[in-house]
């Protein structure tokens, strides 16, 4: 039996909602969250960042002591007294990370270098980063990601500069590309992910320019990490270790971020150009 003939109001491709978030769509998303941010970054002027790897789960100082003071007066399971101890000798770098983002906030505010901070955009030491440059007067950035657990956008971020991806790959993408020098503190997986991702591209020469890469926190990484185990095994050459710098103070990290910036990219052109064709190869 023939229907009646009526009048129909079918979505444009592009409006159909059910259709963007099916699996056939993937490409269509998957090139949304590698064009908007470009968009954006570049309607905000932002003329390059430097990016700071962490752990989420990093506390400030004084939050860990208050934690493991109320457990240990409260009845705490030894799990969580347990825990409680681990992260508070982690804790330290929470405000070295703050302090290191506000003083390098400040020197490219006043030096009009161009460059503000990024981070993944969630707490623990991401948190401190977006929260010294806050403190410093000055836009950050935050490249979040939506996951199931742990990671919640920190309120530290300039509003229009928050990101939310979906694609990991994609996310990593833009840390690297507006990014001008890295600082990596002390994380676990996903920090590993992300800075062996920028040691790889550097290793390979990938990258148009280097970007400066300063590892914070040694004693915490070779605990961590055998690098030596690398070069006895012949896995990587002994002039690898050069592809980053060790700091393990505020100071030591800043004139270590500063003079690499000063000698690589402060006289190069800045992120956002009109002409497609001279940005950045990464």
């Amino acid at each position: 039996m023939m229907h009646e003939p009526k009048e129909t109001n079918a979505p444009k491709a592009y409006e159909n909602m059910e259709f963007l978030h099916s699996p056939q769509a993937r490409e269509i998303r998957i090139l949304a969250e590698f064009t908007e941010p470009r968009v954006r970054l570049r309607r905000a002027g932002v003329g390059g960042t430097v990016v700071f790897f962490g752990s989420a789960r990093t506390p400030p100082l004084a939050q860990a002591k208050e934690t493991l003071h109320k457990l240990e007066t409260h009845g705490g399971s030894p799990k969580e007294i347990a825990k409680a101890k681990a992260l508070l000798k982690v804790a330290p770098y929470y405000d070295m990370a703050k302090e290191l983002s506000y003083r390098f906030s400040k020197w490219s505010t006043e030096g009009k270098h161009g460059l503000i901070v990024c981070s993944g955009g969630g707490h623990g030491i991401m948190g401190a980063a977006n929260q010294g440059a806050y403190e410093a007067g000055t836009p950050s950035v935050g490249l979040n990601i939506s996951l199931p657990f742990e990671q919640h956008a920190n309120p530290w971020i300039t509003p229009e500069l928050a990101f939310q991806f979906h694609y990991f790959f994609l996310r990593k993408y833009w840390f690297v590309h507006s990014a001008r020098a890295i600082v990596v503190f002390p994380g676990g997986f996903g920090t590993l992910d992300e800075m062996f991702e920028v040691l790889t591209l550097t290793q390979t020469q990938k990258l148009d320019k280097p970007r400066p890469v300063i590892v914070f926190g040694r004693e915490y990484w070779e605990r961590v990490l055998n690098f030596q185990a690398f070069i006895d095994t012949g896995m990587i050459d002994e002039d690898d270790l050069k592809l980053w710098k060790w700091a393990d103070s505020v100071d030591e990290a800043f004139e270590h971020l500063t003079t690499s910036l000063s000698d690589v990219h402060l006289n190069a052109p800045k992120y956002g150009y009109d002409d497609e064709t001279s940005a950045p190869a990464v």
